[in-house]
């Protein structure tokens, strides 16, 4: 074969699917329900707590520029036009997942319809999504954490709280000046967060210990989640103006459109549970329940939240870190402000278990494939965990957190997932006309339809972000092609099965 065509060779489903039920392989201990509340922990996080007051008003520049108009009241159609992009791209995930419920996520399903080649590019991009994306989750959580801590009189030293990166590229004077201001070492200033260390050292101790004890603590914060939105809902209610409704749409589609470009990151994470697959009972029937379940309660909570919010507040007044918060304590509900503040933490604490859940399972299904080096597949003896993978993850999360910035990486984040998303909608139209009869237990409808829109609006978010995001994505896609080339190519299981080689 030629090296050209092996480039491109794709990976029978049948051996995908005996993978899945060898005695190398995890351990199926979730259902259904555990897989909606993955979908809730991963996607109910800093978007709700957060983003949501800058899509209702506007976003501004350090020097107070507009730089993308705000939805106003209009944020619930924001959430809705989100959540039916994002349930295009989750019908064709559902597709795919009842088909090859094997832990990899995209990268296992482009490997079974797009050959290696893309394979290696959608696992090595997947990085961008779980890793890089948790450091910015983490370093937020810390954010909210210290924030928690000073409405309790507990002041820690700035120079514990604030990441290096962090303070590098801050707009905000104050926040520059801890380079010069803070303890220095050998001329270095000594700036590093060691509240999202901490956090992200505790998540990955959790999930060490087993898929079933890790998917309990999250259905417990999960719970804890939308008890804290529901309180606030509640109180909501009671302090509704309607004049703060009107205009609904200030800045109409255009800013509806914006509006829900600021939040996207608030539904990144649903595609996690497809990595749960190879862990999953009854995986054909459970898969779509929970990618799609899970999509719309998160969907039909955000659409409500925003109605309330901007009901209790003048979209105006939203563009805060702690938007939910601010409208508590103008309603003059102070303790329920704490009580969500301490939700957004739980909250957040659930979105980084859910990452660091399905990262070392991209890299463990990698390193099956040989792609990655053979210790990348270990799985514990008696927790059935992938062990090597999910302390690396940790370890490059919790260390990237400590010094990083998590503006520079929400955009690599976004354009990461959306890759995804188009490549799995492509594959499902390929895997259509190259194995029509294979047995579907989920079909997509209208799958052309279905399919090609999801990708043409996926592509379309993507053109919207900012030209050194593309130049990033690039740099690192040639890494990764590189690594490849290197090693990849050279101890692919098929490649070596290609060749006659042991």
């Amino acid at each position: 074969m030629s090296s050209a065509r092996q480039l491109f060779r794709r990976k029978p489903i049948a051996e995908l699917l005996v993978e899945g039920e060898s005695p190398y392989a995890l351990k199926r201990a979730l259902g259904a329900g555990d897989l909606i509340m993955l979908g809730i922990g991963a996607v109910i996080g800093a978007g709700i707590f957060g983003a949501i007051g800058t899509a209702a008003a506007g976003q501004y520049d350090a020097a107070g520029h507009l730089v993308r108009s705000g939805a106003g009241p209009a944020l619930v159609l924001s959430f809705l036009l989100l959540g039916v992009c994002c349930a295009l791209a989750g019908l064709c995930y559902a597709e795919l997942a009842a088909m090859i419920p094997q832990a990899g996520s995209a990268y296992a399903y482009s490997y079974a319809t797009l050959g290696e080649l893309v394979a290696w590019v959608i696992g090595w991009d997947l990085i961008l999504e779980y890793a890089v994306g948790n450091v910015a989750v983490a370093i937020s959580w810390a954010d909210y954490f210290t924030s928690l801590l000073r409405s309790f009189d507990v002041h820690l030293p700035v120079w514990l709280t604030t990441g290096y990166r962090t303070a590098l590229l801050a707009p905000d004077a104050a926040v520059h000046g801890l380079l010069q201001t803070a303890p220095h070492v050998a001329g270095i200033p000594i700036l590093v967060n060691v509240p999202a260390f901490l956090i992200v050292a505790a998540i990955t101790w959790l999930l060490l210990l087993g898929v079933r004890e890790s998917a309990t603590v999250n259905n417990v914060m999960v719970t804890i989640k939308l008890l804290v939105l529901g309180l606030f809902i509640v109180a909501g209610l009671t302090h509704l103006n309607a004049a703060n409704y009107h205009p609904f749409a200030p800045n109409g589609f255009r800013g509806v459109h914006q509006g829900a470009a600021i939040v996207f990151f608030a539904y990144i994470g649903f595609d996690a549970i497809s990595t749960a697959a190879e862990e999953t009972k009854n995986p054909q029937r459970s898969l779509p329940i929970g990618i799609l379940g899970g999509l719309a309660i998160c969907t039909v909570i955000y659409m409500i939240v925003g109605a309330v919010l901007t009901g209790m507040v003048p979209y105006t007044e939203l563009g805060v870190a702690d938007p939910l918060a601010k409208a508590l304590n103008s309603a003059g509900f102070t303790t329920v402000g704490w009580i969500v503040a301490l939700g957004a933490i739980v909250s957040m604490s659930a979105v980084l278990l859910v990452f660091q859940y399905g990262q070392p399972r991209i890299f463990f299904a990698m390193g099956r494939d040989g792609l990655l080096p053979p210790w990348a597949a270990k799985v514990h003896a008696r927790t059935r965990v992938p062990y090597i993978t999910t302390l690396i993850t940790g370890v490059f999360v919790g260390l990237w957190s400590l010094i990083g910035d998590a503006g520079e990486t929400y955009n690599l984040t976004n354009i990461g997932t959306l890759f995804a998303f188009v490549l799995v909608c492509v594959g499902v139209l390929v895997l259509r006309h190259t194995d029509r009869d294979r047995h579907r237990p989920f079909r997509v409808p209208f799958v052309w339809l279905v399919a090609l829109t999801g990708a043409a609006l996926c592509l379309l978010v993507m053109l919207g972000l900012p030209l050194e995001t593309w130049v990033r994505f690039a740099v690192w896609l040639v890494i990764g092609l590189m690594l490849y080339l290197f090693y990849g190519y050279r101890h692919s299981r098929l490649h070596r099965a290609a060749m006659h080689l042991p």
